[in-house]
């Protein structure tokens, strides 16, 4: 059984990162953490009508709550604990890339197995991801035009790290991303041997 395994899922709203992370969370035995579950607490606290964008300083406050989330993964939970963390990041987005370097930082900190997974959709799935009711329950964006403006000419972060994986999600059941994303960390385990978790 692997353990001790962060896997970092990022990729455009709307690619379907807490979806797989829920389908990958049994096989891996691992705890989700959502982008969501960190800002929720403060976007809950904000009108907003999931398409204008939130006030430029909500964010300071969500970095606090990464911190301390970060803080308590590195040194308080359990050493043999797995994590799943995802995050819509993009690839010319300073702030983005300070996040993604945090969350290596806290696998780093752990000793755990990091194994960044960048999820990618074609441009009609997604916006019609986007739209979808579902995502307001969750205080998620539903932007149609920021999804079509990301699908023709953004990039998502996309880590420079040896274990990153690249998967198309626009038409694979949520079991079957799951599945390859865990062929591909007992991959890196079987590359990097004590490198990606305990077998």
């Amino acid at each position: 059984m692997l353990s001790n395994i962060l896997v970092y899922l990022v990729g455009f709203p709307g690619t379907g990162k807490l979806t797989v992370a829920r389908a990958l969370a049994g096989p891996l035995n691992a705890k989700v953490v959502d982008n969501h579950w960190i800002n929720n607490p403060i976007f809950g606290l904000v009108d907003n009508d999931r398409v204008t964008p939130f006030p430029v300083a909500i964010w300071d406050q969500i970095d606090k709550v990464r911190d301390a989330v970060l803080t308590t993964i590195a040194t308080i939970s359990r050493p043999e604990t797995s994590f799943i963390l995802t995050h819509a990041g993009y690839d010319d987005q300073p702030e983005d890339r300070k996040i993604y370097d945090a969350i290596a930082a806290a696998a780093a900190r752990r000793n755990a197995g990091f194994v960044p997974v960048v999820l990618i959709c074609d441009e009609a799935e997604l916006v019609k991801r986007i739209a979808s009711p579902e995502r307001a329950v969750r205080l998620k964006s539903m932007n149609v035009i920021a999804a079509q403006r990301d699908a023709r000419g953004r990039t998502p972060l996309t880590p420079a790290h040896p274990n990153t994986m690249i998967l198309n999600n626009s038409h694979l059941s949520p079991q079957d991303a799951a599945t390859a994303i865990l062929e591909h960390i007992n991959s890196c385990s079987a590359r990097h041997a004590g490198e990606v978790g305990q077998r």
